[in-house]
């Protein structure tokens, strides 16, 4: 054999060798990861009861605890065992939360403060974003952190404009406070949404000749990106209701029709990113229409199923994201540039934090009193103890802050200038910190501020989690609120709910299906629907009776 080929034959064998080799050190990364996340579940279901503790701080800690140990085996080289992936996060991660969200949320509550969620959403995210970057402009030039330019302090307006959904639906109970619920989730959708697009908006505009044209041409891009994307949602979410209601797959397969629905759904997300959309938006308007139409266009056994499998997947990313985390606040690369200057970091840590609260505040009080001129009735309008809980339930900052932070101050996970260090590692500690102390103390104070009532009040609509019923006290000292049977049988002549059901009824569910209009095959598990629609169960609970109601639409 010539010594060419012996020596390409000796490199092909070395090549493969180290292939096997990171082949099984993934496979070691991903059992433990796999186990951390089976044991956050089990800790977490240990800690239900706890006031203090939710699953997103017991993944939180987890991960800090994990990324000391492997700190210690790996002898101060690496604390976790993946890199953070921005595309990871936004493309695999996140898709399933936001659609589990839209297709659980209550749609009434969340359309009767559409108004409200957007005034916050939008206007409160952009008042909050001049105030951070104009205060890390004018803090952090004085400071002398690096070299940052008027794009890295815009970025970092949009990075910490963004809110947490994801550990906001961890710690608020959409039974217990439904209107703070629709409010502040649906602030943190259209939050998040806004603030990607800020970002990408940022690195796409050349703001070195910043003038009249520039902001139009923002603000254009801004509304487009916003339109565009909940309509392609919505329609998506139609498509799918028509096919299935049109194919029916239940007569044959149940799989088909609940494949259909989890593929879908994640085609709306990708779909929107084909186009340079907003896919968040997007994925969420697709899981409320799939929740008003399609779902009830399926077996009752995909049903089941499809309620049960996207709020798993919802679940174990929300896991993953904040055990990632944790792991990854202990990276010592990002550290040690950092460790010559402690207090510096601390610093702009310490101002962050501070602009996050201040810009909040900014925008929670007065855009609060804003929304309560147009509220007529005294229980629809925000009390004081309901802003603060809305201000304070959304100063958490979570994973879309750190991967904005990874894409504007990193190259591929990795960082080599010590302007850029200082603000992973401030955005790390601001995640950290925000999470675990805003966190733990929102169940209390909404327990303070909001100590629920002997008799509450709550909406439960018509959503795939519950039967349509309205559950409220047979006995108030309101003097303001009307009696439960005028409430029960009072009807909305003159709103937009009353004018789109009747589009609805008369246009929409015959062509697209949903509740009332599926048909009826013999023999199936699905009870008949035209009296799910045709009635309207009222439920009045009192501490030793139940009353109820039955009235036709």
């Amino acid at each position: 054999m010539a010594p060419e080929m012996m020596v390409e034959s000796d490199l092909s064998i070395v090549d493969f060798g180290m292939e096997l080799v990171a082949d099984h050190t993934s496979v070691v990364s991903l059992n433990l990861f796999v186990a951390l996340l089976c044991g956050c579940i089990v800790i977490g279901h240990l800690l239900e009861e706890n006031r203090w503790i939710n699953e997103s701080i017991t993944a939180l800690v987890i991960g800090l605890c994990t990324g000391i140990i492997i700190l210690l085996t790996t002898r101060g080289k690496s604390s976790h065992l993946f890199l953070f992936n921005e595309e990871l996060f936004f493309i695999y991660l996140l898709p399933p939360i936001i659609f589990n969200a839209g297709f659980q949320v209550k749609k009434k509550q969340f359309f009767r403060n559409i108004m409200t969620i957007v005034l916050f959403g939008a206007f409160g995210t952009l008042i909050s974003f001049c105030i951070i970057s104009l205060g890390a402009l004018h803090f952090f030039q004085k400071m002398n952190i690096g070299s940052l330019d008027l794009g890295d302090y815009l970025a970092i307006g949009a990075i910490f404009s963004a809110t947490d959904s994801v550990c906001t639906l961890q710690v608020l109970n959409q039974d217990e406070t439904p209107l703070l619920y629709s409010l502040v989730f649906g602030e943190g959708v259209v939050n998040d949404a806004t603030s990607v697009v800020l970002f990408n908006a940022i690195q796409n505009f050349d703001l070195s000749h910043m003038n009249s044209s520039i902001v139009l041409q923002f603000i254009g891009n801004f509304m487009y990106l916003f339109i565009a994307s909940t309509v392609l949602g919505i329609l998506v979410g139609l498509l799918s209701a028509y096919i299935i209601k049109k194919l029916y797959f239940g007569r044959h397969s149940t799989d088909r029709e609940v494949a259909l629905m989890i593929l879908m759904a994640y085609f709306s997300y990708m779909l929107a990113e084909l186009f340079y959309l907003s896919a968040i938006l997007t994925v969420f308007f697709c899981g409320i229409v799939m929740s008003h139409y399609t779902w009830h266009n399926v077996t009752e056994s995909s049903r089941v199923t499809t309620k049960h499998a996207f709020a798993t997947l919802s679940f174990v990313a929300e896991i993953f994201i904040f055990l990632y985390v944790g792991m990854d606040a202990l990276d010592i690369e990002k550290w040690r540039f950092v460790s010559h200057s402690p207090g510096k970091s601390i610093g702009v840590s310490s101002i962050l934090l501070g602009l996050v609260l201040v810009g909040r505040a900014a925008f929670v009080f007065p855009l609060s009193s804003l929304s309560n001129l147009t509220k007529k009735s005294s229980h629809e309008k925000l009390n004081l103890e309901q802003q603060v809980t809305i201000w304070w339930a959304g100063l958490m900052r979570g994973a879309v802050s750190m991967a904005l932070a990874y894409n504007q101050f990193t190259r591929s996970g990795h960082t080599h200038l010590p302007g850029n260090a200082i603000m992973i590692t401030s955005t790390i500690t601001v995640v950290l910190s925000s999470t675990v102390l805003f966190g733990m103390m929102t169940k209390p104070l909404i327990g303070i501020l909001l100590p629920q009532p002997k008799y509450t009040m709550s909406m439960l609509s018509s959503e795939p989690s519950s039967p349509k019923s309205f559950i409220v006290p047979l006995l108030s000292n309101d003097q303001n609120t009307p009696s439960p049977l005028g409430l029960f049988l009072r009807i909305p002549s003159h709103t937009v709910h009353h004018y789109w059901r009747r589009f609805d009824d008369a246009f929409m569910r015959p062509v697209f299906g949903g509740r009332g209009f599926v048909p009826f095959v013999p023999g199936s598990p699905t009870e008949d629907p035209t009296q799910q629609w045709q009635t309207e169960e009222v439920e009045a609970i009192d501490e030793s009776k139940t009353i109820l109601i039955q009235t036709p639409r």
